[in-house]
C-alpha cells in the first residue's frame, strides 16, 4: 500500500565542498510543488540549483534545474518510487563547492540527499477514498445521517430538492460494505447515481 509523509524531514550533505539540502515532505500535486520550489529559491539566492521530484500519479515531475539531464530529477524520482510512496514531494537545493562532479556523482549527490532524508522520514499509509453519490426520501435522511457518522465517512455535500442529494467520501476498503448495509437498510429506496467527475 502507498505512503505519504506525516511532516516534511531535511537532509544536508558536503561533497567536495558542493553543500546538498534535500528535503522530502507531502505534496498533492505540481501546482503546489511549484509554489514549494519557488519558495526555496527565494530563501537560498545564492544556490546554483534546486532540483525536484513530484511523485503525485498523473501529476509526476522530474525537474533537474539546469543539470545535466538525467542526473538529479529522474534518480530523486526513483529514490521515491522505490520507497512505494505517492503524494510526496523532493527538493534538493545545491551550493556549488567549486569542483565538478561528474554525471555519476551528481546522481550518488541527489540520490543519497533524498534517501538520507527518507531515512528519518515518518510513512503514513495513503487510504484512497472512495466518492459516493445516492439519493433518497426525506423520511430516511436522518438515518444516512447517523450511518454517515458511523462510518466515518465524510460528507461532501447535501442538496434538498424532491428528494435529498449527499454526495460523501469513506475509505476504499469500507464503501462496499457501507453501500450493501444502506442498501438493507433502505429497502431500496435509496439510489446510487454516478460520483461527480466520473
Amino acid at each position: 500500500m502507498p505512503s505519504s509523509l506525516a511532516a516534511p524531514v531535511h537532509s544536508e550533505l558536503i561533497i567536495k565542498k558542493s553543500r546538498f539540502i534535500g528535503c522530502v515532505e507531502a505534496c498533492a500535486d505540481r501546482a503546489t510543488a511549484q509554489a514549494r520550489v519557488q519558495a526555496l529559491r527565494e530563501q537560498h539566492v545564492n544556490a546554483v540549483h534546486v532540483c525536484w521530484a513530484l511523485l503525485a500519479g498523473g501529476q509526476s515531475a522530474a525537474v533537474d534545474d539546469g543539470e545535466p539531464s538525467g542526473t538529479a530529477g529522474r534518480p530523486m524520482l526513483e529514490v521515491l518510487r522505490h520507497q512505494d510512496l505517492e503524494g510526496v514531494l523532493a527538493t534538493v537545493v545545491r551550493y556549488w563547492g567549486g569542483s565538478k562532479l561528474g554525471a555519476g556523482g551528481l546522481v550518488r549527490a541527489y540520490t543519497d540527499a533524498v534517501a538520507q532524508a527518507l531515512l528519518k522520514a515518518e510513512k503514513v499509509p495513503l487510504v484512497r477514498l472512495a466518492p459516493l453519490r445516492c439519493t433518497l426520501p426525506y423520511a430516511l435522511e436522518g438515518l444516512l445521517r447517523r450511518e454517515i457518522e458511523l462510518a466515518q465517512a465524510q460528507l461532501i455535500e447535501v442538496q434538498h430538492g424532491a428528494q435529498v442529494e449527499f454526495q460523501l467520501a469513506l475509505p476504499e476498503p469500507a464503501a462496499a460494505g457501507f453501500v450493501a448495509r444502506l442498501n438493507e437498510m433502505c429497502q431500496g429506496r435509496l439510489g446510487w447515481l454516478r460520483p461527480v467527475g466520473d
